[in-house]
């Protein structure tokens, strides 16, 4: 992938440009933010090209964007379904993306029909860890309809190091000039950004929880490590790689977003089956 962040809009089809999370990042108005998603896609399509005539499950979806983009470039999956957790998202996906051969939408309960225990080859999960408040159970999940042998991507933001104190002046712009959502960002103390730039594998704050009221708790952005989350996914996955985004060469410590590279366990093939 070349490292413009261009290549991901080559040949766009036009629903994906009305999708609403790509309105706000890989078609942004901030060119920093849009090269900076566009990154992200480039290098999540390229490590999931290894799913080429197999089946793909993409854990909150959110607008379809990363499967329509992987079921229209070289390396199609046979089977592709997104799911989320609200109606409307899926509604939105089937209205614009639907008609595509194979590729469906569905709820997050639907995973829990037998009919998708051990179904999938690939499971991607992308920029949806980090919002999650009860993570033991959507790793549990994940774990659950992933096949034996399979691979699981996952996709987070980097929230710590220097990169946290670029981040966050990003954002404080954008919100000055009325770009995405990042107004909604909760704030940082000077002793949490001190405990944040020197963040190790431990989770170093408490995280803020929004919408504790509703069905769909969730957490923003504020205190996610992604380190002590590699380190919990390492604790039921086999971790092949953690891959940093948007310029690879600078490693995960500098970087704005990482992608791990996971596999489940062949061994727990009769597991599974039983």
């Amino acid at each position: 992938m070349g490292s413009s962040g261009a290549e991901v809009l080559k040949g766009v089809d036009p629903a994906l440009r009305e999708g609403h999370y790509a309105t706000k990042q890989i078609f942004c108005r901030d060119p920093l933010i849009a090269w900076s998603h566009r990154r992200r896609f480039e290098v999540g399509l390229r490590l999931a090209a290894r799913f080429a005539g197999q089946s793909v499950l993409d854990y909150g979806c959110g607008d379809g964007t990363f499967l329509a983009l992987l079921s229209a470039g070289p390396s199609p999956p046979v089977e592709a379904l997104g799911v989320e957790i609200d109606q409307f998202q899926v509604s939105d996906c089937q209205a614009r993306l639907g008609e595509r051969r194979g590729l469906r939408f569905a709820l997050v309960p639907a995973l829990d029909d037998d009919e998708h225990r051990a179904r999938y080859d690939g499971v991607v999960c992308m920029e949806v860890l980090e919002h999650v408040v009860v993570l033991d159970a959507v790793i549990d999940r994940l774990w659950r309809v992933l096949a034996p042998g399979g691979t699981l991507l996952v996709s987070v933001p980097v929230e710590t190091g220097l990169p946290l104190l670029v981040k966050q002046a990003a954002r404080r712009l954008a919100g000055w000039r009325g770009i995405g959502d990042y107004p909604g960002t909760s704030p940082y103390t000077l002793g949490e950004y001190w405990r944040s730039v020197w963040a190790g594998e431990r989770q170093h704050l408490v995280r803020p929880v929004s919408g504790a009221a509703g069905a769909s708790p969730f957490h923003d952005h504020k205190g996610f490590n992604w380190m002590s989350l590699r380190a919990r996914l390492r604790g039921r996955f086999v971790l092949e790689k953690t891959v940093a985004s948007p310029l690879p060469w600078l490693g995960p410590h500098l970087a704005t977003q990482v992608w791990f590279v996971l596999r489940k366990p062949v061994e727990n093939r009769q597991t599974e089956a039983s």
